[in-house]
C-alpha cells in the first residue's frame, strides 16, 4: 500500500470512528472483532493453560498462545489488505475495518456518559449511585468504594490511558504495518486485558502477553502525554507547561511503564491530582499518585478532560 493510500485510508477511518463508532446493530448481530479474538484467547486459555501444569510449562504454553493470538487476526487482515486496497472502493472499505479497531467514539461517550450521571437530577444518594454504575463500565476497580470525587478521577484517568491504547497506540501501529500491524496490536493488547494479570492462573500463561503489551504501548504512552500537553496550548484553562512538568516528575512513578504519561499529562494539563491508593477486589493498592493539583475531582473536570482528548485526538 502507497502511502498516500495508507494516509487516506487512515483519515476516513479516523472519521469513521470520530462519527459514528461502531453500530450497535453490527455488535449485536456479528460481534466486534475484539470479540472475536477474545474467543480465540478464551479457546487458547482453557486448552493450553492448565493448572497441573508446572510455571516454567505454562509460561512456555502462554509464548505458544501468544503466537497464534497475534498470527491468527494478522493473517486475515493481511488478506484483507491484499485483496481490497488496490482501489479507492478498496480502499473506503479498508477504513472501515480499521475504523473497527479504533475506540475514540466508545471511549468519549462512556467517559461522557459518567460526567451524565453525576449531573442528573436527583439526591446526592442518586447521582452518586448512577455515577458509579456508569464507570464501572470502563474501569476495574471498586465502583461502591468510590465518593463523588472518586468516581470523576476514576474516569478521567481511564479516558487518559485508553486514549493511548485506544487510539493513538492503533494508528501508530497502523502506520507501522497497514491493517496486519493493527491487528497484531489490538491481538496483544486484549491478551493482555484477559490474561496478562498478576493471578495463580495467569501471572504463568499470561506473562508473555504483560510483557509484550508493555512494550508494544511504549511509542504511543509517550506520544499521548505529549499530545495532551500540545492539546493545553490551545484548550483554554489548561496549563501545557504543568502538563510537561508532571509527566517528567510523576510518570515513572505510576506502576505502569505506560499508564503514568498520560495521566500525569492529563493531571497536569487540568490542576488535578489522579491515580493513587485505590481499592481493586477488597484490597487497597498503593500507587503513586500523578500530578500535584487538587485532588476533588468533579463532572465539570471529566467534561474538561474530554475536550482535551479530543482535541489531542
Amino acid at each position: 500500500m502507497s502511502v498516500d493510500m495508507l494516509l487516506v485510508t487512515l483519515l476516513i477511518a479516523l472519521c469513521v470512528d470520530g462519527g459514528v463508532g461502531y453500530p450497535g446493530a453490527v455488535f449485536r448481530a456479528v460481534g466486534h472483532p475484539v470479540t472475536w479474538i477474545g474467543a480465540l484467547i478464551g479457546w487458547l486459555d482453557r486448552t493450553l493453560n492448565q493448572a497441573a501444569s508446572s510455571f516454567a510449562v505454562r509460561r512456555s504454553t502462554g509464548v505458544v498462545a501468544l503466537v497464534v493470538i497475534i498470527a491468527v487476526p494478522a493473517a486475515i487482515a493481511f488478506a484483507i489488505q491484499h485483496f481490497v486496497a488496490s482501489s479507492w472502493l478498496g480502499t473506503a472499505v479498508l477504513a472501515i475495518a480499521v475504523a473497527s479497531l479504533f475506540a475514540s467514539r466508545s471511549l468519549y461517550d462512556h467517559v461522557r456518559d459518567v460526567a451524565g450521571a453525576l449531573e442528573s437530577t436527583g439526591s446526592a444518594a442518586e447521582t452518586l449511585a448512577a455515577g458509579r454504575v456508569a464507570v464501572a463500565r470502563i474501569v476495574g476497580r471498586d465502583p461502591d468504594a468510590l465518593d463523588e470525587s472518586g468516581v470523576a478521577r476514576a474516569a478521567i484517568e481511564s479516558l487518559a490511558e485508553n486514549a493511548s491504547d485506544g487510539v493513538v497506540a492503533p494508528v501508530i501501529w497502523f502506520l507501522i504495518g497497514g491493517l496486519p500491524g493493527l491487528a497484531a496490536y489490538k491481538a496483544i493488547n486484549t491478551a493482555d486485558s484477559m490474561i496478562g494479570h498478576r493471578t495463580p492462573k495467569h501471572e504463568a500463561f499470561g506473562w508473555a502477553s504483560a510483557r509484550l503489551d508493555d512494550l508494544v504501548n511504549l511509542p504511543a504512552s509517550r506520544a499521548t502525554g505529549a499530545l495532551f500537553a500540545l492539546a493545553a496550548v490551545v484548550n483554554p484553562g489548561a496549563a501545557p507547561g504543568a502538563a510537561v512538568a508532571a509527566m517528567a516528575r510523576d510518570a515513572n512513578g505510576h506502576r505502569s511503564p505506560n499508564a503514568g504519561w498520560p495521566e500525569s499529562a492529563m493531571a497536569g494539563a487540568l490542576g488535578l491530582k489522579l491515580n493513587g491508593p485505590r481499592q481493586y477486589g477488597g484490597q487497597i493498592t498503593t500507587d503513586a499518585y500523578m500530578g500535584n493539583g487538587r485532588r476533588e475531582a468533579t463532572a465539570a473536570d471529566i467534561r474538561r478532560a474530554l475536550r482535551l482528548a479530543f482535541i489531542a485526538w
